[in-house]
């Protein structure tokens, strides 16, 4: 739900009823991960999706289904042999999907509206919603923020309601969406129960040193990607605005002092494009033993072995040398700026999600590498957290 979260704060400052249909569960192969939602409103308007187009035709009626009778259903797509014609997944895989109204007046909404706002300002919230457990309960929410204020809750469960927030921090904690399952002893409510968490959190930084032309398309590409794009050069004629339009972020300064002082985290990705010795070496002896998720630099194969002689020398090993991805990006055959910001983003996503980079065609490898898939539950869960 919160991938469409700015459309639907709108919808909920402009006092529109809807119905959000939410992926609660995937087995095997599917298109959209949990957490991905498709939205009606009152008049027919729709917003997001949950899958690759197969299903979302039905999932729009049970939207429509649920604004009209104010109930809460999760429904599950799959695909069948059987019958060729049956709404499914053509992929072969399974969803389950979590229904539920959000008209003025129900219960659950101030607590959505507290959510939708957070994510809608790229700020920090984990929203829990129950799945799998009571009827009365489905569909409740919670919200947890990152000093762990509460805003919702399960209706007269507090117990409850303390168990899921607690789970809801560790998912925030840990910036990720999922599942689990709290036992009847941890929900307090006489039955187990399934939690879906959704999880907002700031935009990943990318830090792209050098102010080259290459760098301006590494910058579009990164904001296409959803990441808060900085550009670092020491030089601050070709560090500008005019130059650089689509940055969140433009800073005059020597590449290695500034990232000495500012924030990075597992999710940020630090490119280096500035292909000069001087300002490499001092950022790459720094930038390879920070917690980041991806460094790379470009230049040729020859100013590799000659960067990554001169780093050994400085004393890194050959572990936090093996972190470094040079030359930067995939082996598309890019010339132009935009074909190799393209291949940069290709590798940073290959590294992100464990891909091969090879071509799909007549490979075995999954298609999508999330990790493996547990088997889904009668209830829809995926996994457990006891």
């Amino acid at each position: 739900m919160l991938d469409i979260a700015e459309e639907l704060h709108r919808w909920v400052e402009q006092g529109r009823d809807f119905a959000v249909a939410t992926v609660v569960a995937v087995g095997g192969s599917a298109p959209r991960p949990p957490g991905a939602a498709l939205a009606v409103d009152a008049d027919g308007t729709v917003a997001g999706s949950v899958s690759g187009g197969c299903v979302e035709g039905a999932v729009y009626e049970l939207c429509r289904q649920a604004l009209q009778d104010g109930e809460t259903v999760v429904e599950r797509f799959g695909y069948s042999d059987e019958d060729a014609f049956a709404v499914g997944l053509t992929c072969g895989g399974v969803i389950d999907i979590l229904v539920a109204p959000v008209r003025r007046g129900d219960p659950v909404r101030p607590a959505l509206a507290t959510a939708l706002a957070a994510a809608a300002r790229g700020r920090t919230a984990a929203v829990a919603r129950i799945t799998g457990g009571p009827a009365e309960l489905m569909g409740r929410a919670l919200v947890v923020g990152p000093d762990g204020s509460r805003t919702g809750g399960f209706g007269g469960h507090p117990a409850l309601d303390r168990t899921a927030a607690a789970e809801a921090g560790a998912f925030l904690d840990a910036g990720r969406t999922g599942t689990l399952e709290i036992g009847e002893q941890g929900s307090r409510c006489g039955a187990p129960l399934t939690l879906l968490v959704e999880c907002s959190v700031p935009a990943p930084r990318m830090i792209v040193f050098g102010a080259i032309d290459f760098a301006s398309a590494l910058v579009r590409v990164g904001k296409f990607l959803g990441y808060h794009v900085t550009v670092c050069d020491a030089r601050p004629v070709f560090a500008t605005p005019a130059r650089f339009p689509d940055a969140d972020e433009i800073v005059a300064e020597w590449p290695h002092e500034y990232l000495r002082r500012t924030d990075v985290d597992a999710r940020t990705v630090l490119c280096v494009l500035t292909h000069d010795a001087k300002f490499d070496l001092p950022l790459l002896r720094l930038a390879l033993r920070l917690p980041v998720a991806y460094v790379g630099a470009m230049g040729s194969r020859r100013t590799h072995l000659d960067r990554e002689a001169r780093l050994r020398e400085a004393g890194l090993s050959d572990r936090e040398l093996a972190r470094l991805r040079s030359p930067i990006g995939l082996d598309l055959g890019a010339r132009t700026p935009e074909e190799t910001a393209l291949s940069i983003a290709a590798e940073i996503v290959a590294t992100r999600h464990g891909g091969t980079g090879t071509s799909l065609t007549g490979a075995h490898t999954p298609i999508h590498h999330d990790g493996p898939t547990a088997p889904m539950t009668p209830t829809g869960s995926i996994g457990s957290v006891a």
